[in-house]
């Protein structure tokens, strides 16, 4: 099994990529913690495929704009969706542009959160929210791995740096982020699914209850 870059990863998905165990978890544990969107300009800085922004315009988002590091995977977007591809580092976008501010299963990907906190923060509105998750470290330090299978069925591994969870909401605080909910999202019912397709049951019964996404939500202080 090969390592390889987020860019060099997702660039090799992008032919076949779909929704896998993690991300359908993560999108149920953000939708438990209620972030309102009607009316509100949503950034979703990695997008991926856009599939988000169609919900987000869907949910009332008067602006619904995704940036991505791939620009293979953003050529998969249908649809008329706002699109950039940039890095989590260094946005294209104006200072406070934005009401609601995604960062979803990426920051695990960068090994320096004090630059990519920073540029969320400065792409929120002041009162507006910051919502971040991440691969959990409690999966990382069970063995899981971010991994993904290319057209031709060769299994890759992509690199993921691996953050504790204080350190979030450490590094948010240095850029004016006030910690409002956290939440875990453990294996449950949610992608038993997901298991049964990959002939992987036995493991799903192993690792029921186990978290594999950590979400928070922040509040950029006015």
């Amino acid at each position: 099994m090969s390592l390889l870059s987020p860019a060099r990863g997702y660039a090799l998905w992008a032919p076949t990529y779909s929704e896998t165990a993690v991300s359908a978890l993560e999108s149920s544990v953000v939708g438990a913690l209620g972030v309102p969107l009607r009316g509100r300009r949503v950034l979703d800085v990695g997008c991926g495929i856009a599939r988000r922004l169609a919900d987000a315009r869907d949910a009332g988002a008067s602006v619904a704009l995704g940036v991505d590091l791939a620009p293979a995977m953003l050529a998969r977007a249908s649809g008329d969706a706002l699109l950039a591809a940039a890095d989590v580092r260094a946005l294209p976008i104006a200072d406070g542009a934005f009401d609601v501010v995604w960062c979803r299963l990426v920051l695990g990907y960068v090994d320096d959160l004090s630059a990519a906190y920073a540029e969320l923060a400065r792409a929120c509105a002041p009162g507006g929210v910051v919502l971040v998750t991440d691969f959990h470290p409690t999966a990382a330090a069970a063995g899981h791995r971010r991994t993904f299978r290319d057209d031709a069925g060769e299994l890759h591994e992509l690199e993921n740096h691996v953050h504790q969870a204080d350190a979030h909401p450490e590094a948010a605080a240095r850029v004016g982020l006030s910690l409002r909910q956290r939440r875990d999202g453990v294996v449950s019912d949610t992608v038993r699914d997901f298991y049964a397709r990959a002939g992987r049951l036995d493991a799903y019964g192993d690792q029921i209850g186990l978290p594999l996404v950590l979400a928070m939500l922040f509040v950029r202080d006015d």
